[in-house]
């Protein structure tokens, strides 16, 4: 992005901003479906990756904080589409189906970490995958340990711990002992003044309804109560702070 357009963008979200202020604030009312599981044409924003413009900028407020602090953020993922995110899960589905295990276990395994198309918080365009180009570059970036005391990632981390907030961006799925389903993510970060909103709607939807709509692969091993327990478990067991 050039200076001149980040002007641009700035002036635009200040000018949207005083004339109301509750656009930080969208109202879940007006989210429809398609927006919710990833089907709508969202308007992004970005370089390198895609985020609704209120986010976009907090990003590159926090961005140039942390530059600061000789700590350099680099995006690996933002929006994805339901397709995008179908296409994850059906070639992890195939995958571990060649590997032997039964399309149950395919279905856990791929829930450690990764969501059920329709399902995504990636979906909203207010949620960051984030790692530290200023540090030696791991053969797999997001993992756990590189975020660790002796990670790559350690001071991205303790900067983002106290900083992060401040910018209106939390971690989503934390690592307190007693939480459940998708496991620690020390790398992914929503926008709380829009994504809680989102979060609201959707929980407004049927999910079992929208599992059996979608046609997904393996989709038939999605029983009520797998359904239900994924959402108690996978959607709504996260930091607090964002419920």
């Amino acid at each position: 992005m050039t200076r001149k357009q980040f002007i641009k963008l700035s002036t635009l979200a200040g000018i949207t901003l005083s004339v109301h202020p509750l656009f930080a604030f969208q109202n879940e009312k007006t989210l429809t479906y398609d927006e919710l599981i990833g089907k709508g044409l969202p308007k992004l924003y970005g370089n390198g990756y895609k985020l609704k413009l209120e986010v976009h900028l907090a990003f590159l407020n926090m961005q140039k904080e942390a530059q600061k602090s000789d700590v350099s953020i680099k995006i690996v993922s933002s929006y994805r589409s339901f397709k995008h995110q179908n296409d994850i899960w059906q070639r992890k589905f195939k995958t571990y189906i060649s590997t032997g295990m039964t399309p149950k276990n395919a279905i856990d395994k791929i829930i450690e970490y990764s969501t059920i198309p329709g399902t995504s918080r990636h979906h909203w365009g207010t949620e960051i995958d984030i790692i530290d180009t200023n540090a030696n570059q791991p053969k797999q970036v997001l993992a756990p340990s590189n975020f660790g005391p002796i990670g790559p990632y350690y001071p991205l981390k303790q900067w983002m711990d106290v900083h992060a907030n401040s910018f209106g961006f939390y971690l989503v799925y934390t690592n307190l002992p007693k939480r459940k389903g998708f496991k620690y993510e020390p790398w992914h970060y929503s926008y709380k003044p829009l994504s809680s909103n989102y979060l609201k709607a959707y929980r407004n939807l049927d999910l079992n309804q929208l599992v059996k709509n979608e046609a997904l692969l393996g989709g038939e091993y999605f029983t009520n109560a797998f359904t239900d327990s994924y959402l108690n478990e996978n959607l709504l067991d996260i930091n607090p702070e964002l419920l």
